[in-house]
């Protein structure tokens, strides 16, 4: 018979019957994402380190809800007041509410 090598991988982490424990800092970050996202952070996927790590991934690849992300930007407002200006009229003031009213004006 052949000697088969521990190289050959008899067990494969795949068949491992228990998961290892979410860590303290995985949990930190992950709740931090549930707030910035405005999500729960379900029960369930704290418990196994694999399954939060994968929350986390698309958690972070979202882009965080926040009301700041609508208002145009310092430089948009800057930009479009030299504009007004220039033209001698005044920036609709819903224009300072909507960064897309604020790129059309």
């Amino acid at each position: 018979a052949e000697y088969m090598g521990k190289s050959q991988g008899r067990y494969p982490m795949e068949s491992t019957t228990f998961a290892l424990p979410s860590t303290p800092k995985q949990i930190a970050y992950a709740r931090s994402l549930a707030l910035r996202n405005q999500t729960l952070l379900p029960w369930e996927v704290q418990q196994d380190r694999r399954t939060l790590s994968a929350w986390i991934e698309a958690q972070a690849n979202l882009k965080p809800v926040s009301e700041l992300d609508c208002l145009p930007s310092s430089k948009q407002v800057a930009f479009a007041e030299r504009l007004a200006r220039i033209k001698r009229r005044a920036v609709p003031d819903e224009c300072f509410r909507d960064k897309g009213l604020m790129s059309k004006w």
